[in-house]
């Protein structure tokens, strides 16, 4: 006995210095089995992780099964049995662990496993996704006659929340006090997490009020939950008011919660309410706030981009830049997208250096979206350019990088160079796939140029790429949107019984086998309807819409508030409001949710008719159904309030607005400053300016708008000095009828003040129309100023010839550049001198067509 002892001590030593060669390990441990009269107890937990750890599957069941067949003569191997059965559930082979314990538990009858096993192996199945082995390892449990604890219950309803059955989990929590065995914390912490998850965050706060009917005390991470589901739905107003209890309950919201509130406001277009939640957490840190994270100021940052406040942006980043550590990639590609999205290359080339400057090298996504928007300046050449720099850097270009170029070239008939770069693609292993030729696709058919999508769909046809509905709602969408109606109702009817061979002669030669699988892959769905029945409407052919929306049915495709909208957008267009409500109505019969969109449909048919009274009704209805307007249902609204003369009803929309938290645009304030201008109430209008300053800052739109409304009004002065603020400001004055200020100004007998405004246009670096200096010339001239009209005079001679633009407004002869794109052109940002060089050309052109006349 003492001997045996000693062998099995000895090979136990041996198997751990052969840890790294398990082979040699396994043939030791089985000749010691196989020949030893007493098996190896104490050696098989250490040849169990072994055979684990090298994923040794074959000896591991040899293993299994020659201790299993030595159990009638040695009981004291079971324990060692099960514990093969839990080390492998722990090591995450689960199916294996399963497979070996029903055989246990078949082969030795009235062994009892204990709960921790049990636990072991069903939260093994329910990370394994695998319902049919929790159902059977609970039913054995029970059999065994093992109690399950809190824990047991606490995996059984995650694994039915993980699978979508919370109803079936809540059932489980309920039977829980049935058994004796009290919920804890986490257990309804799962469940309610199950809710938010598929939606039904109202369940996920009723859980919240049981917790307190059992007496548990609900922690962070439950608050943390609900919150963030509640602001991923917009429901922010909900989430403030359960930060206020979870307040009450003695919790302090952490981080994660805040990150959660913000986000949520940001989705929401709620910047200034997300700002002030951003200051607090900086600012506070006496009330106990957790200070901003990383991805807090990720999340501000994105939202500001999103809704177009660069200035916002720019501030925030940096802010960033001067701590530490917070601008990483992802903060980088948020400012670089939101740079080159607005046009502003240059300044993107810039961070593109400044991140190789910092060592952060741009990733593809980096490099995508300078791609992205290169293509969508037709800027192809530059595009190129900068997938050679890619290959340069050893970034490979993926599936997005070349299906933007490839719209980028067939959205301008360069369809030849799009198939020559679909070879480079697949020459360089990057294979397209049905994606990419439908970006191909609907890119042609979007820029009307139909016969290359013709062209293209040959194309894909003879190199076997897949067609599928995708690609027939393609071609019927661009059919539709280049006035081919009957065309795209033809394919789309077609669709039903030859699928894509509906496209027409692509498919003429397919054999009947082909014909059918297609028409199986390729039948017409919600999308498809939904475009044509669009089509319809726009064109005023709502019985034959309504002829569709009826097939659909009878299809058993049922309609979205797409759909509907299209319906209501349609009568609305039309002036038949009442038609568009009973659409409204059916919405509702059919327990289709009504949205913004049609709400705001809604709106577009009343105030063409200015129904003011409707309108309100419409507002309250919304108000009612938790729908909240959008900046552009309020623009609708004060335009139809301002042209109905009820300027100051519309500014009552302005104010509810900014209470509401959503955020004005230009748009909003330039209306009402027109409305009240035109009303002659020049006061209110400066209270709307100064007010938009406050919202939108410095904006050389509202400027405009407010210098041209008071310039027309006659209020000269208040212009001038307006005026003169926006050029201290160096605001473009593009839009500025500054030329009209400087000759009200000459017949007011104000020539010393026009020769003033004059003078700062030049100091501040300005370049204007040269036609500006004549009346004011003519003005001192009658004065006899000599001396100030010779200046003038040299001046405007000495502009005319050295041709400065610098911030140019385009007059007489430079009004042709305008209409040829030479103004967007100055808007450009691209880092080059093309706009200038552009406007020579054509100024140059001119002046050399009336030497030769």
């Amino acid at each position: 006995m003492q001997q045996t002892k000693h062998h099995h001590h000895l090979l136990t030593k041996t198997l751990l210095k052969n840890t790294t060669n398990p082979n040699l390990a396994w043939q030791l441990f089985h000749h010691s089995l196989t020949t030893t009269p007493s098996p190896p107890f104490h050696s098989i937990p250490t040849i169990t992780r072994i055979l684990i750890t090298s994923h040794m599957l074959p000896q591991i069941e040899t293993l299994h099964l020659r201790l299993l067949a030595i159990t009638d003569t040695h009981p004291p191997i079971i324990p060692h049995l099960y514990h093969l059965v839990h080390s492998l559930a722990k090591s995450k082979l689960i199916k294996l662990a399963y497979t070996q314990f029903r055989s246990i538990r078949a082969a030795i009858k009235g062994s009892k496993p204990d709960v921790y096993l049990y636990n072991v192996l069903l939260e093994g199945s329910v990370r394994e996704g695998d319902q049919g082995m929790v159902s059977w390892l609970y039913r054995d449990m029970v059999g065994a006659g093992v109690s399950p604890e809190t824990y047991t219950y606490n995996v059984l309803i995650k694994g039915l929340c993980d699978s979508g059955r919370v109803e079936d989990a809540r059932k489980v929590l309920d039977k829980m006090s049935e058994r004796g065995c009290r919920p804890n914390e986490f257990s309804f912490g799962i469940l309610l997490k199950g809710y938010c998850r598929v939606g039904l965050v109202e369940k996920g706060v009723e859980v919240l009020g049981r917790m307190r009917e059992f007496g548990v005390r609900p922690n962070e991470v439950v608050y943390n939950t609900l919150v963030s589901s509640l602001c991923k739905d917009g429901r922010v107003g909900e989430a403030e008011r359960l930060v206020e209890r979870m307040r009450e309950d003695g919790l302090t919201p952490n981080v994660v919660m805040f990150n959660a509130r913000i986000a949520g406001l940001c989705g929401e277009g709620k910047m200034m309410e997300a700002e002030r939640i951003f200051r607090d957490m900086n600012m506070d840190r006496e009330m106990g706030l957790p200070g901003p994270n990383g991805v807090t100021y990720n999340i501000l940052l994105q939202g500001f981009c999103k809704l177009g406040m660069l200035d916002e942006a720019r501030s925030l980043v940096e802010t960033m830049k001067r701590k530490e550590g917070l601008m990483n990639l992802e903060s980088y590609n948020k400012w670089l997208t939101s740079l080159v999205g607005k046009g502003m290359l240059a300044e993107g080339h810039e961070v593109l250096k400044e991140m190789a400057d910092k060592g952060i090298e741009p990733d593809i996504y980096s490099y995508n979206i300078v791609i992205n928007v290169l293509c969508k300046n037709a800027m192809l050449s530059d595009a190129r350019d900068v997938l050679r720099l890619m290959d340069n850097r050893g970034v490979r270009p993926d599936t997005i990088t070349y299906s933007t170029l490839l719209h980028g070239y067939c959205s301008r008939g360069k369809v030849a160079e799009a198939i020559c770069l679909l070879s480079k693609m697949i020459n360089g292993s990057c294979f397209p796939n049905s994606y990419t030729c439908n970006i191909l696709l609907d890119s042609l058919f979007k820029g009307g140029k139909t016969q290359e999508a013709e062209k293209l769909l040959q194309e894909i046809k003879e190199r076997g790429y897949v067609m599928d509905t995708v690609t027939c709602n393609i071609v019927i969408n661009g059919l539709c949107q280049n006035g081919q109606l009957d065309e795209a109702i033809e394919v789309a009817d077609g669709m039903w019984s030859h699928g894509t061979a509906a496209l027409g002669g692509l498919d003429k030669d397919a054999s009947p086998a082909e014909d059918k699988e297609n028409a199986k892959r390729s039948l017409p769905d919600l999308v498809t309807y939904s475009i044509i029945v669009k089509a319809l409407c726009k064109a005023g052919k709502l019985e034959e819409a309504k002829q569709k929306f009826a097939e659909m049915l009878g299809k058993n495709i049922y309609p979205d508030s797409v759909i509907y909208n299209a319906f209501i957008h349609g009568y609305s267009k039309l002036g038949k409001v009442s038609s568009a409500f009973r659409v409204l109505k059916d919405m509702e019969k059919r327990g289709c949710e009504k949205t913004l969109l049609n709400y705001n449909a809604i709106i577009m048919g009343l105030a063409s008719k200015s129904q003011i009274f409707e309108i309100n009704g419409i507002l309250e209805e919304m108000r009612g159904q938790g729908v909240f307007p959008n900046v552009y249902t309020y623009n609708k609204l004060i335009k139809c309030f301002c042209e109905a003369g009820e300027a100051n009803h519309a500014l009552s929309l302005l104010d509810e607005m900014i209470e509401n938290g959503t955020s004005p645009n230009t748009n909003t304030f330039e209306m009402l400053i027109r409305a009240f201008c035109g009303e002659g109430e020049f006061r209110v209008a400066q209270e709307v300016f100064e007010k938009a300053q406050a919202v939108c800052g410095h904006k050389e739109a509202i400027y405009s708008v407010m210098f041209n409304e008071l310039l027309q009004g006659g209020e000269l002065m208040a212009a001038e000095e307006l005026f003169q603020e926006a050029l201290e400001k160096s605001l473009y004055i593009g839009n500025f009828n500054y030329k009209d200020l400087i000759d009200g100004l000459c017949k007011d007998e104000k020539a010393d003040e026009a020769r003033d405004v004059l003078k700062k246009l030049i100091s501040k670096g300005y370049g204007f129309d040269p036609a500006a200096f004549l009346p004011v010339i003519d003005s001192l001239d009658k004065k006899g100023s000599k001396k100030e009209v010779d200046e003038l005079d040299e001046k405007m001679s000495e502009m005319l010839f050295e041709d400065k633009i610098t911030n140019t407004i385009c007059w007489n002869k430079r009004a042709k550049v305008a209409e040829t794109g030479g103004e967007n052109l100055l808007r450009r940002d691209d880092g080059s001198m093309l706009a200038l060089q552009t406007l020579r050309q054509h100024i140059n052109f001119d002046t050399q067509e009336k030497e030769n006349q």
